[in-house]
């Protein structure tokens, strides 16, 4: 297949970020998503609304406002944006503990035209790294107080993708692909990033709350990178990245999805990756979403049966700068 976007490697190499526009074809590589996304909100309103956890389905709302009116209306232990999310948190895993394994969203993790441009950046070898997350951003002021602290759902905060992974990966040629299925503008709370950053090495992450850069080690001159929808941001794991609040009236959309070179370490050994691209064994990429959920199933399970699943972060929280 011809390579029909040709990157700026120096740009990248010189900024640490590369916007790359009409990667996707909106139409026919994004909104599947939504529609997946939107028959499984569909679902979730209805049997908590059965179920007497909800005073009402609010299926006569767009998907924008029908997910911030479930985030509001919805008991705590729900956890909306679980459900939503295709990855699973580092503690407390059950078997029952939810993630979303759709096959539209492994399409859209496995999508050509992406792998086509993320193997000018890694070659033809292309793991699909497991540190993945999807971000539905309600405007900021309409999220219960309980949840205006979770970077899924407000903004996030400065940080570094090394920081976020084990030192096993710190030499891994880890490349962070962020995507927008909305728009992603300065008012809906796009990313930010510090141009250059990732030449300054690996600098502290403090854990309250989170894993986050302190103000003190935030040296540079930060900028937003709006990108539209079917463009995809590209950064390298070193650079210091945030994203703005959401003042908007509308939601801000994302996924951040990490590749790698087949064979070196993903950072977060208790999830799984899978091979997405292989130029020398082609028989050896998923290509079924069913072997991709089960992956994660499987991980869920043995999870469930461990009281500790090992460590998901280098720092301690107890860090001289941190105090």
């Amino acid at each position: 297949m011809a390579i029909a976007t040709r990157i700026d490697l120096d740009t990248f190499n010189e900024q640490g970020f590369l916007v790359v526009e009409n990667v996707f074809d909106p139409a026919s590589d994004l909104d599947p998503v939504v529609a997946e996304y939107e028959s499984l909100l569909d679902t979730l309103a209805g049997g908590w609304h059965a179920d007497g956890k909800l005073p009402s389905t609010f299926r006569d709302l767009p998907f924008a406002q029908r997910f911030g009116r479930v985030l509001n209306e919805a008991p705590r232990d729900l956890n909306v944006m679980g459900h939503f999310d295709i990855s699973l948190p580092f503690e407390g895993v059950r078997e029952d503990t939810p993630i979303h394994l759709g096959p539209r969203t492994f399409g859209l993790l496995r999508n050509p035209r992406l792998l086509d441009v993320v193997e000018q950046f890694i070659g033809g070898e292309i793991y699909s790294n497991p540190i993945q997350h999807t971000r539905i951003k309600p405007p900021e002021h309409q999220l219960p107080e309980h949840l205006q602290g979770s970077s899924l759902l407000a903004k996030t905060d400065w940080h570094q993708d090394t920081g976020v992974h084990l030192p096993e990966a710190d030499d891994t040629h880890l490349l962070t692909v962020w995507l927008p299925l909305t728009d992603a503008t300065e008012a809906n709370g796009c990313l930010c990033v510090i141009p250059g950053s990732h030449r300054q090495g690996l600098v502290t992450h403090c854990l309250r709350p989170g894993a986050r850069i302190p103000d003190a080690l935030l040296e540079g001159h930060p900028i937003p990178v709006p990108v539209k929808r079917g463009g995809v941001l590209f950064f390298h794991h070193l650079t210091k990245h945030a994203s703005l609040t959401n003042t908007s009236d509308g939601i801000r959309w994302s996924f951040d999805l990490r590749y790698q070179p087949i064979g070196q370490p993903t950072g977060r050994p208790a999830f799984p990756g899978f091979v997405a691209r292989s130029r020398q064994n082609p028989a050896s990429a998923v290509t079924d979403w069913q072997v991709w959920a089960n992956l994660w199933r499987a991980t869920r399970s043995r999870l469930a049966q461990v009281q500790d699943a090992g460590k998901f972060t280098r720092w301690t929280g107890e860090e001289p700068i941190c105090a």
